[in-house]
């Protein structure tokens, strides 16, 4: 597997793409560490190179604390594919799709494709708001459990929907406990 061209293949035609990685018979220790971890690590390195070296309105983290947040975000990015996986195959039953957790582990592999890829726009601050355009990662998601958990057209959307439900909780929690940790309060 070519990594720049399953990227390029996911986000051009995501629906052609799917039933490809399904007859893959690559193993997920692979997938993760040869197509994840590289790509879960352009938003945390983007966002140190902007937060250090570029800085938000003029003002700049110390590199060892940017470093540390980063380093944490990029973390808890990998600990989330495995939840997000068992999350996907739990859900499988309920919205009429079938359990694989093979197939769970790659959706939540490649769903995030287009999040990661869009992060590279933390690297200049003004320009961070183009990250919203990982937002396709839902449309690759929605494509990604058809094609791979294979519910009931009628039930795709729903299980998307509590899926990426499930996921924006928790990383609400991964944010919040990050920001905690490194002591944002807030306005003030």
């Amino acid at each position: 597997m070519n990594l720049v061209e399953r990227v390029k293949a996911l986000l051009q035609t995501p629906k052609e793409e799917w039933p490809k990685i399904e007859a893959e018979t690559e193993d997920l220790g692979s997938l993760f560490w040869g197509y994840a971890a590289p790509l879960a690590l352009i938003p945390p390195a983007a966002s140190f190179i902007g937060m250090v070296f570029t800085g938000y309105v003029g003002l700049r983290v110390d590199p060892a604390l940017g470093l540390i947040r980063s380093l944490i975000v990029y973390l808890l990015s990998l600990a989330s594919i495995p939840v997000m996986a068992f999350i996907l195959n739990g859900m499988a039953a309920t919205f009429g799709g079938r359990k694989n957790f093979t197939n769970a582990m790659k959706v939540a592999i490649f769903a995030p494709t287009a999040f990661w890829v869009a992060g590279v726009f933390a690297v200049q601050p003004p320009l961070a708001f183009l990250s919203l355009l990982g937002l396709y990662s839902f449309c690759l998601l929605f494509t990604g459990i058809a094609a791979l958990m294979k519910p009931p057209a009628a039930k795709v959307l729903t299980y998307t929907i509590a899926v990426s439900a499930c996921m924006i909780v928790l990383w609400a929690v991964i944010v919040g406990g990050t920001l905690l940790t490194f002591g944002f309060k807030g306005p003030v």
